[in-house]
């Protein structure tokens, strides 16, 4: 039982550095490969005439953090 054990979580971590490798070598994030929101139509996360005050309050932060 221990032997199964071990043989699965060795192929788990294969797998897993197996798919980290792009990130490890180059530094290139994970892309999807579906096109994303854009695919969809949408020009944004949140695609409402006007926003919650939360969400102007966090695009705020975000444009000040950026400058």
């Amino acid at each position: 039982m221990m032997t199964v054990f071990l043989a699965t979580f060795v192929i788990f971590v294969l797998v897993i550095l197996g798919m980290s490798l792009g990130y490890l070598l180059k530094r290139k994030s994970i892309q999807g490969s579906c096109g994303g929101i854009s695919s969809l139509g949408l020009e944004k996360v949140c695609d409402c005439p006007e926003p919650c005050d939360a969400r102007k309050k966090r695009m705020a932060r975000e444009a000040n953090r950026i400058l």
